[in-house]
């Protein structure tokens, strides 16, 4: 159990996809102690796809996919367990496609958990449009175990922020943080191609922009320092060549990378762009947060 200071159950439940690869059980195990140190459900997913192979495989080897899925929910359910004996753990075997199967499983309070890479049903979520289509279409948060990648209670949470356009997700990076006990460090981005392009600056217009943009995080930290009082929050404005660079070698330095999703995130790059960098390359686990979902404190 965690030893933050998140006092009471998180609503929703914790959904994560598996495949029996080592990728998918460490997944299984953030989840888990996600899922512990909040006080929620684990409901555990494995997406068969039975509906597409039936069309085409005998009933035979319809049948031999169907027992290989239960064998590997029961597998991790059991290794789960193990580790977290008093979770409440759900098991859930989809006839349908990874994405669409995870998209449905997760209600508006849950949040969605895979591994990076993996096999059978899971084994192109992070090899491009798949992988993609889970976090750019999902209505809740989604968090991409990169690698075997461990949770930690100990480690600070990255939130990729602008200013005030990011209100309306930054309470899910603050409640990661206060769920570990850890800090939350707010990360800019000034890209120094912007700045390249600009053939005919005012003098003085780059110090400008940077302070304008270091008050709107500053801004952004004392709105989360009073919603959430107790959490150590700093802020950071880094000049780079790209946002996408910084924000890997930042997951070098926490234990998690929040992002929000959908719309651009006025960092130098789109926010599809990022996201996309960060669930490749990432040190550490990242989570996608949409646009407009944040949840109620309790």
């Amino acid at each position: 159990m965690s030893t933050g200071t998140f006092g009471t159950a998180r609503p929703g439940q914790v959904v994560v996809g598996i495949d029996g690869s080592a990728h998918a059980r460490a997944a299984a195990l953030w989840a888990a102690a996600q899922a512990d140190a909040c006080r929620q459900r684990l409901c555990v997913l494995y997406a068969a796809d039975l509906d597409r192979i039936s069309r085409f495989a005998s009933f035979q080897t319809v049948e031999s996919v169907r027992e290989k899925a239960r064998e590997r929910l029961s597998e991790t359910a059991k290794a789960v367990q193990e580790c977290f004996p008093s979770l409440d753990i759900a098991r859930q075997l989809s006839r349908g496609e990874p994405v669409w199967a995870l998209h449905q499983a997760a209600g508006p309070r849950d949040s969605i958990v895979v591994g990076s890479r993996g096999r059978g049903g899971f084994s192109a979520l992070m090899l491009g449009s798949v992988g993609l289509g889970v976090t750019a279409g999902a209505t809740v948060p989604v968090v991409v175990v990169r690698g075997e990648s461990t949770w930690s209670e100990v480690e600070s949470v990255t939130a990729a922020v602008r200013g005030a356009t990011d209100e309306d997700w930054i309470e899910t990076a603050a409640q990661e943080a206060q769920i570990r006990g850890a800090n939350l460090h707010l990360l800019g981005v000034r890209s120094i191609l912007a700045r390249a392009v600009d053939t005919t600056p005012l003098p003085g217009a780059d110090e400008g922009a940077d302070r304008r943009s270091e008050q709107q995080i500053q801004d952004l930290a004392a709105s989360v320092r009073q919603k959430f009082p107790g959490t150590t929050v700093s802020t950071e404005l880094v000049t780079g060549r790209s946002a996408a660079a910084v924000l890997v070698e930042a997951s070098r330095h926490c234990g998690l990378i929040v992002l929000g999703g959908r719309r651009d995130l006025g960092m130098g790059a789109g926010a599809g762009r990022l996201a996309h960098a960060l669930l490749h390359h990432s040190h550490c686990p990242v989570e996608i947060v949409p646009r407009g979902v944040t949840e109620e404190v309790t």
